[in-house]
């Protein structure tokens, strides 16, 4: 008798679970998605100066507040895994040349080479120079997407394709791109200054290639010559300081490092023969057994230390990363250089931030801009749910390279003009 007075509280009590279940998972979609976190503008980190007051003034964007897709754009996962599966959404197809260039060592550099769609705002003739990220080139589509936007906005584009990225080029010698070998670099801005005598450059480097012209600028002051300006896009600054915490599973990391070194175990085996077989000279070093230990490595660090610092001769992993990191070469480059990171980039440390911040406290030509969202090289913007072509991250580096070139016309015609008043005195 009692228990049919109770039975019907059971669906009461059903409701609960499924109401509580329902709450649990709104909770964790709202975690994972991030979706409490505001937008707003990027902090910028700079010291107050007349440069430093023209490029917020003439960069809207470092003042305005960053908005990302409404529903995941807020998750820095998010945004780094789409960068990572397809780029960008409906890439263009820019059409440039490719060029050779044969390295004392006989390796074979390639670059190609994308001519401007249209007059440059300051009517000058302008080059970027740019470093894609690791083991990329470019036919990716984050690249196309960036050089066809500058293109339409009057710069040359030069693009390294990184030795031994191209699935279609075959390497000349045994020797691969590396973590901040500035060689294959150094020889495409060569061929720019010489081809093109006129031509002023914006160096432009994303991820691995952030640090790879931040140390090439700083290995010598005449590798600034002719350089209006820099940008770094979500590099890491000190491989040293990374390699700890990308080993760690906080943010996933550790499965990012996985990831990323399984696709560098595919491009290192596609050119096996090469750097490991017995019809060429191998780096002195370089033996089978490395082999052997590149097919079980689960991370970067350990394919950087079987394979990669032998290119070069390094004794050990820390050797490597010491000198090969730009974080030795920031303070040497007086051009003005701009350092973007995202606080949510999953990939890069918060701890690792502490170097463009402390820079940029102490070097007037320098700004470091930090948005709240972003990832990993992601920074899509959208209304709701589909992201647009362009990203916040393409559009900030062409308004800063325009407002650099603005700068640098207005301080040609001020001495220009001072000049013409002493000669008439």
């Amino acid at each position: 008798m009692s228990a049919m007075l109770e039975t019907p509280e059971l669906p009461a009590v059903f409701d609960g679970v499924k109401l509580a279940a329902v709450a649990a998972v709104l909770y964790v979609i709202v975690r994972c998605l991030n979706l409490k976190s505001p937008t707003a503008p990027p902090e910028l980190i700079y010291q107050d100066s007349a440069l430093a007051r023209f490029l917020i003034k003439s960069c809207p964007l470092l003042t305005k507040e960053y908005v990302p897709p409404l529903i995941w754009g807020k998750s820095g996962h998010i945004q780094t895994a789409l960068y990572g599966k397809m780029g960008r959404v409906r890439s263009p197809h820019p059409y440039g040349l490719r060029k050779y260039l044969t390295m004392p060592d006989g390796a074979t550099a390639t670059f190609d080479l994308f001519e401007p769609q249209s007059e440059h705002c300051i009517g000058e003739d302008v080059t970027m120079v740019i470093c894609p990220g690791i083991a990329n080139h470019s036919e990716k589509q984050y690249i196309r997407t960036f050089v066809d936007y500058a293109q339409k906005n009057g710069y040359r584009c030069a693009v390294l394709n990184h030795l031994g990225a191209l699935p279609n080029i075959e390497l000349t010698s045994p020797r691969m791109f590396t973590y901040g070998c500035t060689w294959e670099f150094g020889a495409m801005v060569n061929y720019i200054k010489k081809t093109y005598p006129q031509t002023q450059l914006v160096v432009v480097g994303f991820s691995l290639g952030g640090n790879i012209v931040c140390k090439y600028l700083g290995e010598s002051q005449a590798n600034q010559e002719r350089v209006l300006c820099c940008v770094s896009v979500c590099q890491g600054y000190s491989a040293l300081r990374a390699q700890e915490t990308f080993m760690q599973w906080d943010q996933c990391r550790r499965f990012y490092n996985f990831l990323m070194a399984d696709n560098m175990k595919k491009i290192i085996l596609s050119h096996r023969q090469v750097l490991f077989g017995d019809n060429m000279k191998k780096p002195q070093s370089l033996s089978d057994a490395d082999l052997s230990k590149l097919y079980t490595a689960t991370s970067l660090m350990q394919i950087d230390d079987n394979v990669m610092r032998k290119f070069h001769g390094y004794s050990s992993l820390k050797e490597y990363y010491e000198e090969e990191s730009c974080l030795h070469y920031l303070h040497r480059i007086y051009v003005p250089l701009l350092l973007v990171n995202a606080a949510d980039d999953p990939l890069v440390h918060e701890s690792l931030l502490s170097i463009p911040k402390a820079l940029s406290e102490k070097r007037e030509n320098v700004m470091h801009v930090l948005p709240l969202h972003g990832g990993h090289l992601g920074f899509f913007e959208g209304s709701v749910l589909f992201p647009e072509p362009l990203t916040w991250m393409d559009k900030l580096v062409v308004q800063y390279a325009n407002a650099i070139c603005q700068w640098e016309k207005t301080k040609s015609h001020c001495s220009d003009t001072e000049q013409g008043l002493s000669g008439q005195e």
